[in-house]
């Protein structure tokens, strides 16, 4: 077996690796095109489970469309725009919009049935398929390694798709043998904690079956991509503290975190010995470390689950597999397309000395910095991942290539960019307007959109990697980094630490909890000096404990798509406050006084508002026009563009040079992120009760009349609230 980036489907891929048996192409019998003669063959079994792992990997590449079908990566998609990262209602958070299990504009999102008419890519026909797999390698006559090998892969994957189901729906049909599709084949809905005893059993064998192959180091023999004991049990970690958390732990029954801390404790060395930990270099700059982790070409430690893609150029061939994040994330002048942070994250990030800026007013039991937030200069003083995270105009922010050609009045190949996207407006009324958009952008930007604060998370940045992972063409018809091969991680070892933090502060290991902060920390940069810019009260308050990891991991995964899913776990849009219609008792929450936003000192995020913010050209100079030439500041000389390779004073000296140019020429101006009323009136933040477990949508209800509906959601065949209780046992 070789590592997953390149990913053969369906039937070409089994006509490549199948060469035991002619006879296989013969028949159908399960919608794979291959006849079961291949399963007692390890090319054939290999080339099936290539398969699973097409269908069934996490993807950057997958939107809102298919969301059913891969967790978000970080993309300003529904999930992304549900939390602080970015600005602009998603349908979970928008006032507007009610969702119903209906069909039409406020129709609830499925992540349940996904696409009906593809059965290896619906939600149940990946299952469907691994089940088969399971099946037919059991009753076959390959060797029993490659047996042990292949199933403990598949039981993974089985799991992680039941994990994705749980998440949203707590308690769903468990099938686990090949059935046929007709009405007979029903299986009724099971509750959330057989769900979570299901998936846990799947991860428990996936370990057992593939310890004797990756337990000492890993895979061998360029298979890193492949799942591992590791992967299987920090994956189980995961689904042990989503059942430990206030979503399904209303009553924070203490039984709950204890399991989750002990066996997350235990089974940590055994994730160690796959060869996984903290990617580390010992000659971390100012956070290279953070952003070098993504950028592994090969074995990666921290790439605890992880899609593998490479850099090949082609007309949609098998063996091309692109990651487009670097197209997204660049500006337009290098021939991106830009995604904007919220103002919000960006201004609650920790300061230098790792603590969060006062006058946030977001984690209240949480030390503030005792260094002053100027807004209007807020790269200054960050954390060190702050600015592997944002890109602001005066940074340097290299690539592999040239597009001069889109940024003529000011040339500069790739090696030497320099972002500097402020913005002048046509009409000095614009620049105190939030909603003006009469406003362009410097070197070629113009009114290109994607212009506020960029996100440079998970960057390609030639200043940290110098042999980039994306194959650079200028005439590409998606931008210069189409082409590009970076890993897409969905488990990273820092969520393995992170995770056991949390379990150990439910628990009541503050100590132990801290311990693993400190971990993180120090990767970060921080030192024991200042106790790695934690607070010092943590070990003996276990919400300002818990708060705190919670902060620590909003920072550490910004952007990779956890932060929804923390959100939901702690019910942190409300707090758990409010119940939605026809909530049984078992909803209340009990624990945590209450309200997990009070206990732990966090600000509901319902209620709020994300802006963005922009950097304009001061009023002293002026407006300008539509064309890169009339930048009111083309005859201003610039600083040298921030270089995040340098330390030290020559790195202080760039830092104050551009914030000293920045007070004389630019001015930090809010611009609206969350949407207006019809009378542009500002509107606010409402993540409904019901959405903390989603209902079936009416396709997935006319499809299957027998399955209950989740509490809170109207069913449409019946046209009454649904009665399954996703907690009831």
């Amino acid at each position: 077996m070789k590592a997953i980036k390149y990913l053969t489907l369906g039937f070409a891929g089994m006509m490549a690796l199948a060469s035991c048996s002619d006879k296989f192409i013969d028949e159908k019998k399960n919608f794979d095109n291959v006849n079961t003669d291949i399963y007692n063959y390890e090319s054939g079994i290999n080339g099936r489970l290539n398969d699973i792992y097409a269908w069934s990997l996490p993807d950057v590449n997958v939107q809102d469309v298919q969301r059913w079908k891969s967790p978000s990566e970080g993309t300003n998609d529904m999930i992304g725009k549900s939390t602080e990262e970015y600005s602009g209602f998603s349908d979970f958070l928008d006032p507007q919009k009610n969702l119903t299990s209906t069909v039409g504009a406020n129709a609830v999102p499925d992540f349940f049935m996904g696409d009906k008419g593809n059965i290896q890519a619906s939600v149940y026909g990946r299952i469907r398929n691994i089940n088969d797999f399971i099946s037919n390698v059991q009753s076959h006559s390959a060797s029993d390694e490659v047996k042990q090998k292949a199933l403990g892969q598949a039981y993974f994957f089985r799991a992680w798709c039941y994990y994705l189901l749980m998440k949203w729906y707590g308690g769903v049909p468990l099938v686990s043998e090949v059935q046929e599709p007709v009405p007979s084949s029903f299986t009724p809905r099971a509750s959330a904690r057989e769900t979570k005893n299901f998936i846990l059993a799947d991860l428990d064998e996936s370990a057992r079956l593939l310890a004797p192959y990756t337990m000492n180091g890993g895979w061998g023999g360029g298979n890193f991509g492949r799942v591992t004991t590791g992967t299987a049990l920090a994956l189980k970690g995961r689904v042990l503290l989503l059942w430990a958390s206030p979503l399904f732990n209303r009553a924070n029954e203490q039984s709950r975190w204890t399991e989750a801390y002990q066996t997350m404790r235990a089974e940590k060395d055994s994730i160690d010995a796959c060869g996984y930990h903290l990617y580390q270099t010992g000659n971390n700059v100012n956070g290279s470390d953070f952003a070098q982790m993504f950028l592994q070409s090969s074995t990666n430690p921290e790439a605890v689950f992880v899609t593998l893609y490479n850099n090949i150029a082609g007309d949609d061939l098998d063996n091309q597999k692109n990651n487009s994040w670097e197209r997204w994330i660049r500006p337009k002048n290098a021939t991106g397309s830009g995604l904007n942070a919220s103002a919000m994250l960006v201004d609650i990030f920790p300061m230098s000395d790792g603590k969060i800026p006062a006058g946030t007013g977001t984690y209240t039991k949480l030390q503030t910095s005792d260094s002053t937030y100027d807004a209007s200069l807020p790269f200054m003083n960050r954390d060190p991942r702050f600015y592997r995270t944002f890109a602001f105009p005066g940074f340097r922010w290299a690539y592999n290539g040239n597009a001069s050609e889109a940024n003529s009045l000011y040339p500069s190949d790739g090696a030497n960019y320099v972002l500097w996207n402020y913005c002048w407006y046509t009409d000095a009324t614009g620049n105190n307007d939030p909603e003006a958009t009469n406003n362009y952008f410097a070197d070629g930007l113009l009114n290109s959109g994607k212009t506020g604060v960029y996100v440079r998370k998970k960057s390609d940045d030639l200043d940290v990697n110098a042999s980039p992972l994306y194959t650079w063409q200028a005439t590409a018809a998606n931008g210069g980094f189409s082409y590009s091969g970076a890993q897409c991680i969905e488990i990273r070892y820092a969520e393995v630490l992170l995770n056991l933090a949390e379990a150990a502060c439910g628990a009541g290991q503050m100590g132990e909890a801290v311990s693993l902060l400190q971990q993180i920390r120090a990767r970060a940069g921080y030192t024991a000096a200042n106790n790695y810019g934690l607070p010092t009260n943590l070990t003996g308050d276990q919400a300002a404990c818990m708060s705190a990891i919670l902060y620590e991991r909003q920072i550490e995964f910004a952007y990779e798509g956890k932060r929804m899913d923390d959100m939901r776990r702690w019910m942190l849009y409300d707090g758990g406050a409010t119940q939605p219609e026809g909530a049984p008792a078992d909803w209340t929450l009990t624990g945590w006084n209450g309200n997990t936003c009070t206990w732990l000192g966090v600000k509901p995020l319902n209620g709020q508002r994300r802006e963005n913010m922009v950097f304009r050209v001061a009023d002293s100079f002026g407006t300008g026009g539509t064309t890169a030439d009339t930048d009111p500041l083309k005859n201003v000389a610039r600083p040298d563009g921030v270089d995040l390779r340098l330390t030290g004073n020559q790195l202080k000296a760039q830092m104050d040079n551009l914030a000293a140019w920045y007070r004389t020429h630019l001015v930090r101006q809010t611009k609206k992120g969350d949407s207006y009323d019809q009378n542009h009136i500002s509107e606010y933040i409402n993540f409904r009760p019901k959405y903390y477990f989603l209902g079936f949508s009416q396709g997935v209800s006319s499809a299957n009349a027998n399955l209950p509906q989740t509490c809170g959601w109207v069913d449409y065949n019946t046209g009454s609230l649904g009665t399954f209780d996703p907690l009831a046992n």
